[in-house]
């Protein structure tokens, strides 16, 4: 188990943190905000929370950054309400639909994004993806300007594979892998 003091991955360029469900990317992301306050304080930190929190087979999906660590009131926190499409749909049009509002207000959001920034931190990056958009190079592009950026994404089977979410999720998900300095692999 990691301490607040090691990370398996330094603090500058982009991490890319991946895997399933209820894995501990959330929460080893939270760590790496932890430690760059830490060391650098919390001015241009931005963090972008996309991460639904539902119930699905007994089981959250997902968590929110704030329920492993504090975000101070200078933190620049973009925090968008989203749906879990595959798990909260009736049907394959529905959870589409679903996506596809995911993607919309997750625009909205990124075009508030504030010029300066030092740190970037994304929770569960995938859920704006999970449609056709602009969201993965509009993010992609605004992260390069960053000293740090460390972003955690789903990677797993266990809501599907061949739907048409899931393989707008691999395909960014890929992007992301080539872009990333470096892709941290959590299992379960």
């Amino acid at each position: 188990m990691l301490t607040n003091d090691e990370l398996p991955f330094p603090l500058q360029g982009s991490t890319l943190i991946t895997g399933p469900s209820n894995s501990g990317k959330t929460r080893l992301t939270s760590k790496a905000l932890e430690k760059w306050t830490l060391l650098n304080g919390s001015k241009n930190i931005i963090v972008l929370e996309f991460g639904p929190e539902y119930l699905y087979n007994g089981r959250v999906l997902g968590r929110h950054l704030s329920r492993f660590t504090t975000l101070n009131s200078d933190i620049w926190y973009g925090y968008l309400e989203t749906y879990a499409p595959r798990a909260e749909s009736k049907n394959e049009k529905e959870a589409l639909e679903m996506a596809s509002m995911n993607s919309e207000r997750a625009e909205t959001l990124i075009s508030t994004l504030p010029p300066t920034k030092k740190a970037i931190f994304i929770n569960d990056i995938t859920i704006p993806l999970q449609s056709p958009s602009q969201n993965l190079d509009t993010l992609i592009n605004y992260c390069d300007g960053a000293e740090c950026s460390v972003i955690n994404a789903f990677k797993g089977t266990e809501l599907g594979s061949d739907d048409p979410i899931s393989k707008f999720e691999k395909s960014s998900l890929s992007k992301l892998q080539k872009w990333a300095d470096r892709t941290i692999c959590l299992d379960l």
